[in-house]
């Protein structure tokens, strides 16, 4: 099986205020769908209060990122499927849960993980 990575940039979720609590219960339903049918890897948001921080080789750290990562923020989640359509119709679930389109992006086969 493969593992995916669903994801979206906080920006996507252009939710008027008093919908966040509907979106929210159905974003977790589909969460709980995909832990029932053991797909479910792991998931959660990006905090976007804690900067992020660059650890270089040497162990030294420093406040900053890659440039193109400046802009990593919203939620994701990763769910290990038996095919690359499948993966599409999680994905379509999350977007309808979450009112708006996901990314979709496969991991590269490891077998240590």
């Amino acid at each position: 099986m493969t593992k995916y990575l669903i994801s979206f940039p906080s920006p996507a979720m252009n939710i008027p205020e008093e919908d966040w609590a509907n979106v929210g219960e159905a974003a977790h339903v589909v969460i709980r769908e995909a832990k029932s049918a053991g797909v479910y890897v792991f998931g959660g948001g990006i905090n976007e209060d804690v900067p992020p921080l660059m650890v270089a080789a040497n162990g030294t750290v420093t406040n900053e990122t890659y440039p193109q990562t400046r802009e990593f923020n919203g939620g994701f989640c990763i769910l290990e499927l038996p095919s690359r359509e499948a993966a599409i119709e999680w994905a379509a679930k999350i977007a309808k849960a979450c009112r708006c389109s996901q990314e979709l992006r496969e991991f590269g086969y490891d077998p240590e993980s």
